[in-house]
């Protein structure tokens, strides 16, 4: 991996930053890198307050779909609640239900099937609307490019009102209302909101209009959190006030649906963002990936406590099997990669007619650890080839396949992320394409993992006041990372191991320096630096908390080990 320091800020502005907050200039470097630089900053990013949130009927349209909703409930028209089938969308489909079946009850919700229907917006779907009465659809987390959809929509009389929060197209829907941050002329302050925040600035504004205060919503955070976490954000922003909010609701009085699948994935009370993106979230989209995301949209809305714990054994059940069979299927993928002699490409484009489409993306995210460089794993559905792309840091994925576009038949998604279908005659010239756009685009600096470092630190300045101030700055995510730190002239007291079933992990206990006293420290994945150990070395770590038959301690995870030549 490549270490790059992040740039050192003006010293002036660290020591003045310092000074206010009476921290040390570590943390203070630490704020200034990611803006923060006055106290009030600091109070804000420490603090964040929902009344800092935007006004909703800044976004463009924002007044129109008030209005269309505020008509469908006066005329107690059917609507319709439709939402994509990952996380972000079921999570959409139960806020905006959940709200709106508060100001009447004929309210429907509608999840594609994956297998079926595929992503977003669909002639079935819309059929679906047609045939049970519903008069007014609202698409949430999709619909962005559903033009055709919307045009057969159209010619049936059923409106539709669009949150979405994937990149447009150059041509919009024709739909009553488009609620899309990323539009060109919406002058919305925030770009970089979830569909299910979307869907949360939309009640926000119905709210608004009735004179009900924001408060009155801090209930619904826990599903605005929840997709946040995983749909991988940025953690700034109106996203960073809401998480932090929505992680205290899953925390102190959670929905009954979170709260089941939160009892079920942990034994413990106080759930951090890392938490709920690797326990809650694979749950509720192990749902739609193998058996259906209605299943996941029940539970989120479910008030019955007994109802919802045994539907929450039944998807972590689900979730297990999704696990068994991801494995199964990178493993495929991996010895296809081998076969095809393709290690040195700049691209991965793997296809298997049998494997599963509801496990596709997560082989993607699992092959670039691998094999680091853009990644699509192709399916068979129906007579199409079906796919889930994903890409590396700093590399626009998004672009890339728009320079494919004249061999893709349906595809939306965004910088890291993509869904795609194509034609089977058309994968060979999908993949040459693919293989020569990324090479002619792609920074040779993208091409190897990334290590970005806040700065370098002596180990016995990392104390558990230091650490606790550390966490302070939670939630993270992209735009805000748990902090990175280096350390040099470290040692290994003689008792570091390998550990775990397959000895792929190192257990530490590091000398810094002459200094005697020894720093625990974990490493995943860097049995095979073993040797590297063995002589004074330098590595990049994150400091987290050990929790060990009842003994707390600070322990450093580390990311990567170099020789200290």
């Amino acid at each position: 991996m490549s270490w790059t320091f992040i740039p050192e800020p003006n010293p002036k502005k660290i020591a003045v930053l310092a000074k206010a907050l009476q921290v040390d200039s570590t943390i203070a470097k630490i704020l200034v890198q990611r803006g923060i630089e006055t106290y009030e900053q600091a109070k804000a990013f420490f603090r964040p307050s929902l009344e800092n949130l935007h006004n909703p009927f800044l976004m463009k349209n924002m007044d129109t779909a008030v209005e269309r909703i505020q008509k469908a409930i006066s005329k107690k028209e059917n609507i319709l609640i439709y939402g994509d089938y990952d996380v972000d969308g079921t999570t959409s489909v139960a806020l905006v239900s959940k709200f709106l079946k508060t100001k009447q009850h004929n309210i429907g919700t509608y999840v594609p099937d994956r297998d079926n229907e595929g992503y977003g917006i669909s002639f079935k779907g819309i059929d679906f609307a047609d045939d049970n009465g519903f008069s007014l659809v609202i698409a949430l987390d999709c619909g962005i490019k559903a033009n055709d959809k919307i045009d057969y929509a159209n010619k049936k009389n059923i409106d539709f009102i669009i949150c979405d929060h994937h990149t447009p197209g150059k041509k919009l829907p024709e739909a009553v209302a488009i609620l899309n941050p990323k539009q060109k002329d919406c002058d919305y302050p925030y770009k970089e909101l979830s569909g299910c925040g979307v869907g949360f600035k939309l009640i926000q504004a119905l709210s608004q209009k009735e004179g009900i205060g924001i408060e009155k919503l801090i209930p619904y955070l826990d599903f605005v959190a929840t997709s946040i976490a995983a749909d991988i954000v940025p953690m700034t922003g109106e996203n960073r006030v809401l998480c932090y909010h929505g992680l205290k609701v899953i925390n102190e009085n959670p929905s009954i649906g979170i709260a089941a699948l939160k009892n079920t994935a942990y034994d413990k009370e106080t759930l951090t963002i890392t938490d709920v993106v690797f326990g809650i979230a694979p749950r509720i989209n192990a749902a739609g990936r193998l058996k259906h995301a209605n299943y996941a949209v029940e539970i989120l809305i479910e008030k019955d406590e007994k109802k919802a714990h045994e539907m929450a054994v039944a998807i972590n059940e689900i979730n297990t099997d999704r696990k068994d069979l991801d494995k199964q299927i990178t493993q495929e993928a991996l010895a296809q990669i081998n076969t095809q002699k393709i290690q040195d490409a700049y691209t991965t484009v793997v296809y298997n007619k049998n494997w599963h489409k509801g496990v596709i993306g997560i082989v993607a995210s699992r092959l670039i650890e691998t094999h680091y460089r853009p990644t699509i794993v192709f399916t068979k559905s129906s007579e199409f080839l079906t796919a889930s792309a994903r890409s590396v840091k700093g590399f626009n994925l998004y672009n890339a396949l728009e320079a494919c576009n004249e061999y893709i038949e349906q595809w939306g998604g965004h910088k890291y992320a993509a869904g795609l279908r194509i034609k089977p005659e058309n994968l060979k010239a999908f993949q040459k394409q693919f293989e020569e756009v990324v090479k002619k685009t792609i920074k040779p600096e993208l091409r190897l993992p990334e290590l970005r470092i806040d700065t370098e630190v002596f180990l016995s300045d990392v104390s558990l006041k230091f650490y606790r101030i550390l966490e302070q700055m939670a939630p993270f995510g992209p735009g805000n990372m748990h902090p990175v730190f280096a350390a040099s002239g470290l040692r290994d007291n003689g008792m570091g191991r390998k550990v775990g079933a397959d000895q792929s992990h190192l257990k530490l206990n590091i000398i810094e320096g002459t200094d005697p006293k020894t720093y625990n420290g974990i490493a995943f994945g860097l049995g095979e630096m073993y040797s590297t150990i063995q002589k004074p070395f330098k590595a990049v770590f994150t400091i987290d908390e050990n929790h060990w038959n009842g003994n707390v301690s600070l322990q450093l995870k580390i990311k990567d080990i170099k020789q200290d030549l």
